[in-house]
């Protein structure tokens, strides 16, 4: 059955928020369940590895009937013999062979939460993309549609001076050309909308096709520098990233498959005991019966397997440590990136505003200069451009920094349901970013 809106969520599936496109997409996406189940067997794995530490008993019985016939001399015979017995195996001592299997046990289960953790990150994150996305080629139409009603206005402004005599018909033929323009670009951004949107329905699990809409950002924060310096968001990044933190719980892992193979290459000590009674024909035959052996083994020779056994296990720890390493260095360059990455999106949106306020006196200037017949077609439609230029650009700044922001947050590992995680920023209002 293909996955649904949930009817909590169902009456507002028109008006989604950010932080319903992230319930969605944790609740609908495959590797998030995956990622669960394997997280619950390997709790189940470690709690199986503890018993280890615990006497192993088992109860068993047994019950005979017997008849035979009389034969040379001797009589026939019928009894029923009834049998019960306990039998009890404990390992006291082994040097490490059972610690280690413990301990590789919990390591595993530990990885598994933390990859858990680090793919539920993910998937926060590709919804969150996906989100901004669609959000922003919305408004990007919706500005491209108000530069087509621009352009009709500076059309209606030729074919007005053409008809006063004041313009010629190239004026107009211009200004028409400047209005197919601004519609195709609309045109071309709408199938651009459309496929963004089949983008986010899948990233929430849903089909491409299912009627639903998003909400603007609303009380988003204002673009902001981050108040964190590079430096303590990398050692954060260091401590909190889940994927780096399971990797250290595999190399921990592996440290105990060393422990345990090196167990293997020393004795142990058992103790083994086993405890019955017999019944015959109701009465009791003999009485009770027991019996413990206090066992030790010491490990002589087999091939060199041990011995081999030990050495691949110390290279795989050795090699899960390198992996460490490697990864811290690149959670490093990543926290670094993002980082920056932000930080020139913030420059380039608060660049993008000024542009956007200076294309805008521009292009009221350049209207209402042709209008009086002393500005030249030419100017207005150079204006036009630019103001639909910066209403693009501003967009776009502004939706990369979102973008950006998220992605410094999952970096770090603290990426929540809104994007920004624990990453502050120096202003900590809101706006309303363009629609």
């Amino acid at each position: 059955m293909a996955p649904t809106i949930p009817p909590e969520l169902l009456a507002k599936a028109q008006t989604l928020q950010l932080v319903d496109v992230v319930d969605l997409a944790l609740r609908n996406n495959p590797e998030t369940q995956v990622a669960w189940a394997t997280a619950r067997a390997a709790a189940a794995t470690y709690g199986s590895s503890r018993g280890a530490w615990f006497p192993s008993l088992d109860l068993d019985g047994t019950g005979t009937a017997l008849k035979t016939i009389a034969t040379q001399g001797r009589a026939a015979v019928k009894q029923t013999v009834y049998g019960a017995g306990v039998t009890l195996s404990w390992l006291l001592l082994d040097f490490g062979g059972r610690s280690g299997s413990i301990s590789e046990a919990r390591e595993a289960l530990i990885s598994a939460d933390l990859t858990h953790n680090a793919t539920i990150q993910n998937v926060v994150l590709q919804a969150e993309a996906s989100f901004y996305t669609y959000v922003a080629a919305r408004a990007l139409l919706g500005a491209q549609q108000t530069a087509v009603e621009e352009a009709r206005v500076t059309l209606a402004a030729a074919e007005e001076r053409h008809r006063v005599g004041l313009a010629t018909i190239a004026d107009v033929l211009q200004a028409k050309t400047a209005l197919s323009q601004a519609q195709l670009d609309a045109q071309t951004t709408s199938g651009t909308l459309a496929t963004a949107r089949g983008a986010l329905a899948a990233s929430m699990g849903l089909p491409a096709n299912l009627p639903y809409d998003v909400d603007s950002l609303r009380r988003m924060p204002n673009v902001a520098l981050v108040a964190d310096s590079v430096d303590s968001l990398i050692a954060r990044g260091i401590v909190d990233r889940p994927d780096l933190a399971a990797l250290r719980a595999d190399a921990r892992g592996a440290a105990a498959r060393v422990t345990q193979a090196r167990g293997a290459r020393l004795p142990s000590l058992a103790v083994n005991g086993t405890g019955g009674v017999t019944y015959l024909a109701g009465r009791s035959a003999g009485g009770p019966n027991y019996s413990v052996t206090l066992g030790l083994n010491i490990p002589l020779f087999n091939g060199f397997s041990r011995e081999y056994n030990q050495q691949a296990a110390e290279a795989a720890a050795e090699a899960s440590r390198a992996r460490v390493r490697s990864m811290e260095q690149q959670v490093i360059f990543e926290v670094f990136r993002s980082y920056y990455a932000l930080q020139t999106a913030t420059y380039r949106a608060r660049t993008a505003d000024d542009l956007l306020a200076s294309a805008q006196q521009s292009a009221d200037v350049a209207l209402g200069r042709y209008k009086e017949g002393v500005g030249t077609l030419i100017d207005r439609l150079a204006a036009d451009a630019a103001l639909a230029d910066g209403r693009a650009q501003q967009i776009g700044s502004r939706y990369t920094w979102f973008l950006a922001l998220a992605q410094l947050a999952h970096d770090v590992g603290s990426l929540g349901a809104t994007g920004f995680g624990g990453v502050r920023l120096a202003d900590s209002t809101t706006t309303t970013p363009p629609q």
